[in-house]
C-alpha cells in the first residue's frame, strides 16, 4: 500500500472482528516496532503479546473498563526501561517514552499496512498491569494496542478534523 494513503486511512478501531492473525502477518508487524529507530540504538522496549481471552478482558478492565480491548484478537503492552540516559536538558528520564511512542507508531502503521485496526491507549492503571503481566518494578507500561481486523468494512476512512498545514509549522522562528 501506499504510504501517504497508509498515514492518512490509519484510524482508532474500537470495533474487531473476531478473526485469527495469521502469525507471519503479527511477526510483520511487530518486526516493525522491532526496527524503529531509538535515542543511541538503546531499544529500551519489550512488548507483551496477549490473546488471551481472560487476561485480555481484565486488561480492559484496567484500561478504565475499555471493553473493546477484550475485543481485539491480541493486545500489545508497550513497555519501556527507564535507561537513566540523559538526552537533553529535561528530557532524561523521560526518553524511554518517546523512544517506545515511536516503536508503537511503527507498529501501528504497519498494522494499517496489513489491513489490521488499532487504537492507541494511553489511559490505563499501570500498576495493575504490572501485577496482572508480572512486569518488574523497574519497567513501566507505556501503551496498550489492541490489534485486529476491524469489524466496520468502511472503517479506513481518510482522516479528517485536522488543522491546516499553516496553522501547525511556522518557518525559522515560532
Amino acid at each position: 500500500m501506499d504510504f501517504y494513503k497508509v498515514i492518512q486511512t490509519r484510524r482508532s478501531i474500537r470495533k474487531y472482528l473476531p478473526k485469527k492473525i495469521d502469525d507471519e502477518i503479527l511477526n510483520s508487524v511487530l518486526n516493525a516496532a522491532r526496527i524503529a529507530p531509538s535515542g543511541s540504538n538503546r531499544q529500551p522496549w519489550k512488548f507483551i503479546i496477549v490473546s488471551d481471552a481472560t487476561t485480555k478482558k481484565k486488561l480492559a478492565e484496567l484500561s478504565d473498563d475499555q471493553d473493546f480491548i477484550a475485543e481485539a484478537p491480541v493486545v500489545v503492552v508497550a513497555c519501556g526501561f527507564n535507561i537513566h540516559y540523559n538526552r537533553g536538558s529535561y528530557m532524561g528520564d523521560y526518553s524511554m517514552l518517546v523512544d517506545v511512542a515511536i516503536a508503537v507508531d511503527h507498529l501501528t502503521l504497519a498494522a494499517r499496512n496489513e489491513g489490521l485496526g488499532t487504537c492507541w491507549i494511553g489511559s490505563f492503571d499501570n500498576d495493575g498491569i504490572k501485577r496482572l503481566l508480572g512486569i518488574p518494578d523497574d519497567v513501566q507500561v507505556v501503551a496498550l494496542i489492541p490489534l485486529g481486523y476491524p469489524a466496520d468494512p468502511d472503517a479506513f476512512k481518510p482522516v479528517s478534523g485536522r488543522k491546516k498545514l499553516q496553522e501547525i509549522i511556522s518557518w525559522e522562528k515560532f
